[in-house]
């Protein structure tokens, strides 16, 4: 797979960039398949898609090689659909859409005191705390995604 920064388009191997779009699109499709037997048996199913606001349209500010954004397109598309598909059956399908954020360990005592202010890049713990006040919302409430702004 590809780093989501480097080499331009003509500069990347074939398997690499088809090893990135399968992992971003076609994972996501065959993880949703998979599990939704699951999830119509559960009371209070969620499905959350960790994106990228690469996905979004017209968004230039990252440095991901174009497999990476076609991935993320094809997910999002996929999300999207999904979410109008199974909300009948009771089932919330959350898109998150961050851009580039700092990956703290949860595990570490610095989780807790990261600084998250307005001055700050985003925090993975602020991307868990959005998707803990999704799923945490009444079932009538289907909140279909979250976008981040750019620093």
């Amino acid at each position: 797979m590809l780093a989501t920064s480097g080499p331009g388009l003509w500069d990347a191997d074939d398997d690499a960039i088809s090893g990135t779009i399968a992992s971003g699109a076609t994972g996501t499709l065959l993880v949703s398949k998979h599990f939704l037997p699951l999830l119509r048996g559960a009371a209070g199913a969620d499905v959350v898609n960790l994106v990228s606001s690469a996905a979004e349209s017209r968004n230039h500010r990252s440095q991901a090689h174009p497999a990476f954004y076609a991935a993320k397109a094809a997910q999002a598309g996929f999300a999207d659909i999904l979410s109008q598909r199974l909300r009948s059956e009771g089932i919330r399908v959350i898109s998150l859409y961050p851009p580039d954020f700092n990956d703290g360990d949860p595990l570490a005592s610095s989780w807790d005191s990261a600084s998250r202010s307005a001055g700050d890049p985003l925090t993975a713990q602020s991307v868990v705390d959005c998707v803990l006040f999704a799923i945490g919302q009444p079932r009538d409430c289907f909140i279909r995604s979250f976008h981040f702004e750019q620093q």
